[in-house]
């Protein structure tokens, strides 16, 4: 059977094509002001039998071009225990949310938690910090991994920290150290949360913010346990979402 998994999210559509449950190729794409339009782009490629959607627009993708939806939980179980059978957690930040899923055996999903009613700590928040930076934010990143210490930062709301944040570059705070407590607040916060679901390693970091080396490295010390990237860590969910048609989990 040849499927295709479309992940369509606030910041990016992302998409895979399997065929006979292999990855014959793979897709990503800002989202853009029209993320339906992006992912109709995807789906008029063809290749495929069966859609599967899943992110924040899997209902009005599954209106549109026919297929199930599925949850973002379910298919980051699918697709992350795919690609690493021995996984025992899950951690996905993307554009604008964060979810941890602690993962049983098999990779079926025993609890989770998510932060989809803020920015904090997500891709959004990371772009609009850099920007009260003036960094791009792979500058951004690389500075904040060479800094020696970070600055405390107080907020994590996107609009407090990033009047915070100004206020430390006018007073003439090293720009480094700021990125350095801006990438320790989130890390502490991630932290926290991977706690309260109980989550063990090994742990998948997918997502965008997963090609974030400082955010890996600060995840990566203050976790128990092995962490690991994948090598294309923002097709997770579309993945999981395309590998959940040859199974009889799925859940909308």
């Amino acid at each position: 059977m040849r499927v295709l998994g479309l992940d369509i999210g606030s910041r990016s559509v992302d998409a895979v094509w399997l065929n006979d449950g292999r990855i014959v190729d793979w897709a990503v794409a800002d989202s853009g002001f029209d993320p339906q339009a992006v992912a109709e782009a995807f789906v008029a490629r063809g290749g495929h039998d069966v859609i599967v959607a899943t992110g924040y627009g899997r209902h009005a993708a599954a209106q549109r071009f026919g297929g199930s939806p599925v949850t973002e939980i379910t298919a980051y179980g699918f697709g992350a225990h795919k690609l690493f059978p021995e996984a025992r957690a899950v951690l996905d930040i993307g554009g604008q949310d964060t979810k941890v899923i602690a993962l049983g055996s098999g990779g079926k999903v025993v609890d989770f938690e998510m932060n989809d009613k803020c920015a904090a700590g997500t891709g959004k928040f990371l772009e609009v910090m850099a920007r009260a930076l003036g960094f791009e934010l792979e500058e951004m990143a690389a500075s904040a991994l060479a800094a020696d210490a970070g600055v405390a930062i107080s907020s994590m709301c996107t609009v407090f920290a990033e009047s915070e944040v100004t206020g430390l570059v006018h007073r003439g705070e090293d720009r480094a150290r700021i990125a350095r407590g801006l990438h320790e607040s989130i890390a502490r916060r991630t932290l926290g949360a991977l706690k309260r679901v109980n989550a063990r390693g090994p742990l998948v970091f997918a997502g965008g913010v997963a090609k974030n080396p400082a955010m890996v490295a600060l995840i990566r010390a203050g976790f128990d346990g092995e962490v690991l990237v994948p090598d294309e860590a923002q097709i997770v969910g579309a993945y999981g979402a395309a590998l959940s048609a040859l199974s009889e989990r799925v859940s909308a």
